[in-house]
Formats: structure tokens, sequence, C-alpha cells
């Protein structure tokens, strides 16, 4: 059965379950500067990539540098300020917000890299988009500036999806994810001043945070480099699923029936994409 999945649909699913718990050791850390959680989410995955990198000898700076630069600069502070807002407000609702990403990321796709969206598709988007809308409801507990930062977050999320593809064919992986960790680590480093000592029972979550955040690194990159941006977008909401369960079992946050229809909606408009997209083929 799964032989018959597309590489890029179960690459994208490892790596939303991956963010999923990544998000949760990012909220427990909600006592700490958001810059020094960017910094250990950014390090846990250089320690790892780097000696990597130097065994298989895979390109450090790359071709296409400037491009490389800016999809990092994009995601380092598309990451700073999803971890300000998760710290303020529920973890399922932060992530519902964010996810309005992967539409943006369509979009973008369209008119930038020309990849083929039919009026059907747009019609699954506009279901898994209602969807997110239906998640995130009236929920009362997301301020104004907390909203502000996770659209702005969404709006570079669909940004770096564009570069991603953009990259596919033309840099390693690893590289990208390089040049990523590393913007995120010299911002993290600036703010060196504001942190302090993690607690006894915070250092699980400060190893934890980096290495599933290299697993969903790795895993998404790998997807945008193996199929098209249209195709994978839904998929992404399923880390919605994940944060509200994991939001429930480990925060104790609670939604009405309004949610539990978004999940869905965004179901069947991941299940419509694929099909369409398939029929087309």
């Amino acid at each position: 059965m799964f032989n018959s999945i597309p590489r890029g649909i179960i690459y994208i699913l490892i790596a939303t379950f991956a963010f999923a718990i990544m998000n949760v050791m990012a909220k427990e850390l909600s006592a700490m500067h958001p810059m020094q959680v960017v910094f250990f989410r950014a390090f846990g995955t250089f320690i790892f990539i780097v000696p990597y990198i130097l065994l298989k000898k895979v390109p450090i700076l790359g071709t296409h540098r400037k491009i490389l630069l800016l999809r990092a600069i994009i995601g380092c502070i598309s990451l700073i300020t999803f971890f300000i807002a998760l710290q303020r407000i529920p973890l399922g609702s932060a992530i519902s917000i964010r996810y309005l990403g992967p539409i943006f990321g369509a979009v973008l796709a369209y008119y930038f890299l020309k990849e083929n969206v039919n009026r059907y598709q747009w019609f699954s988007f506009g279901i898994a988009f209602l969807g997110v809308i239906m998640l995130k409801g009236f929920d009362l507990r997301i301020d104004l500036l907390s909203f502000i930062l996770v659209l702005i977050s969404a709006l570079l999320v669909g940004m770096v999806f564009v570069l991603l593809r953009y990259l596919s064919d033309k840099e390693h992986y690893l590289t990208i994810i390089l040049y990523f960790m590393t913007i995120c680590l010299i911002a993290g480093l600036l703010f060196i001043s504001k942190w302090r000592m993690p607690y006894p029972e915070e250092w699980v979550c400060v190893l934890s945070i980096g290495i599933f955040g290299l697993i969903g690194q790795v895993f998404m990159t790998r997807a945008f480099q193996t199929e098209e941006t249209s195709i994978l977008a839904p998929f992404k909401y399923m880390e919605l699923v994940y944060a509200l369960i994991m939001g429930f079992m480990f925060f104790g946050e609670t939604y009405t029936l309004l949610p539990l229809l978004g999940i869905v909606l965004i179901v069947i408009g991941m299940i419509m994409n694929v099909m369409l997209k398939t029929k087309k083929a």
C-alpha cells in the first residue's frame, strides 16, 4: 500500500510529526527567552549535520549562495516570530494560524514557479483553508500581537516553500539546511545577554528540540525536492491535527466541536488535492 504513495508525501508526513514534537518542546521552554530557544533549535541540528556533511563531502557553500542565504534569513525570521507567539498563545491556535503558510506557498509557486494548479485544486485549498478558520474559531486567548506575529510567520513559510522548490535540483538538501541553521545560530547569539542556564527539568526539551527539528528539517527539505509544492502544501496541515492532540495531552488545551469539524475539512481538502493531481497525471 505504501509503495503507491509518492515519496514526497511520506516525507512531509514524517516532517510534520517531528515538527509537532519540536513545537511541544519549544512551548515547554516558554520561560526562556525565545532567541535562546531558537539557538537550541539550531544548535541541536548543527552539531549532527556538520560531521555528516564533511564525511560525505557535501558542498558547504553551494553555488546559488544568494538564494540559499535568502531562504535561510526568511526561514529564521519565520521561526523567531512563531516561537515568540508560541510562548504566548495555545499550541493548536498558533499552528492553525501559521498553517495559512502552505496556501501562500501554493499561490506563490503558481505565480513564480509556474507550477500548474487547476481550479479544482484551488477549491480543495479553499476547503482546507476553511478548516483552518474553523480550527482557530473564536479563540479569545489570541492577542493581536501574537496573531500578527504568526501571520507574518505564515507568509514567510510560504516564501520558504517556493525557495525550496526552486533550489530542489540545484543544491544538496543538507547545504540548504546548513545555511538555515547557521543564520539561526547567529541570530540567537545576538541575544546571548538575555539567556539563562536551563533548569534541570528543561534539559530534556533543550536536547530534544534540536533532534526533532533536524528530523523535520531533513524530511521537509527532501519532500519539496521530490514533489511539487501544490501537492505537498495541504499535507502540512497534518501538524494541526498533531498540535490539537499534543496540546490537550501536554498543556490541557481544549477546543469546541468547531476545531474537530475543521480537521475533517482539512483531511478532505488534502485527499481531494492528491486525487485531482493524480488523475490529471
